[in-house]
């Protein structure tokens, strides 16, 4: 599983990452446009004994294309705020816990925003899920570093009791992105009193596909359905 940090600020925040990842088992950090450099002597001194993990970070410039990206923000909205929908830890658990089956956890990617801002709706968008994590109200932002190793503490007791099976295949990519279209020339056939309606079901769709964890042959038999 990848963690993916999105223009991060401050090089001893990245440096903390590496050392709680390292805490949980947590191997594969992604820095996607960052203003900080995870070579400065702040980031390695907070890394303490995850120099491995920082010095593999692969730098990027834009959000890598995994098979489901999770964000994570505390700006949640509510289910008429469609891109901010949230789940919980719980509900991440239960995810990985089904992904897990399919051998597709190191295509998995956790995406965290940048200190003080978090992810923008464009970056959630681009997302298959949003995690956010209950806290007080009065001050519910938590430090990067801490957000992060509340959300490995949780994957952790999944992932290192999970067994892999290969007797369960979920859609592909290429079969959700088919089935999307599929819904899209569906739509094209309705009316709509008005195009931001159109668009707001699409939004629905693309959301409700991606969180139903379809199987193949359950995304043939949608396919068979919207065919006709």
């Amino acid at each position: 599983m990848k963690i993916i940090l999105v223009k991060p600020q401050k090089s001893g925040n990245v440096g903390a990452v590496a050392r709680v990842m390292a805490n949980f088992g947590f191997k594969e950090l992604v820095l996607v446009n960052p203003k900080c450099k995870k070579t400065s002597l702040e980031a390695k001194k907070r890394a303490k004994h995850a120099q491995n993990i920082l010095k593999k970070a692969k730098v990027v410039k834009h959000l890598p294309k995994l098979h489901t990206l999770i964000a994570t923000t505390s700006q949640v909205g509510t289910d008429y705020n469609i891109p901010r929908s949230p789940i919980s830890p719980e509900q991440l658990n239960k995810l990985v816990n089904k992904l897990s089956k399919t051998k597709s956890l190191s295509n998995i990617g956790l995406v965290f925003g940048p200190e003080g801002e978090g992810l923008s709706n464009e970056e959630i968008s681009k997302c298959d899920f949003v995690l956010t994590i209950p806290t007080n109200k009065q001050y519910p932002v938590l430090n990067l570093s801490h957000s992060i190793a509340v959300v490995l503490y949780e994957l952790s007791k999944v992932m290192s009791s999970t067994k892999v099976s290969e007797h369960i295949i979920l859609a592909s990519e290429a079969d959700k992105k088919q089935l999307l279209k599929l819904v899209k020339k569906k739509l094209n056939k309705l009316q709509f009193a008005t195009k931001s309606k159109k668009q707001t079901q699409l939004t629905v769709w693309k959301k409700l596909l991606s969180k139903s964890f379809l199987t193949k042959r359950e995304a043939f038999a949608l396919m068979g359905f919207f065919k006709k």
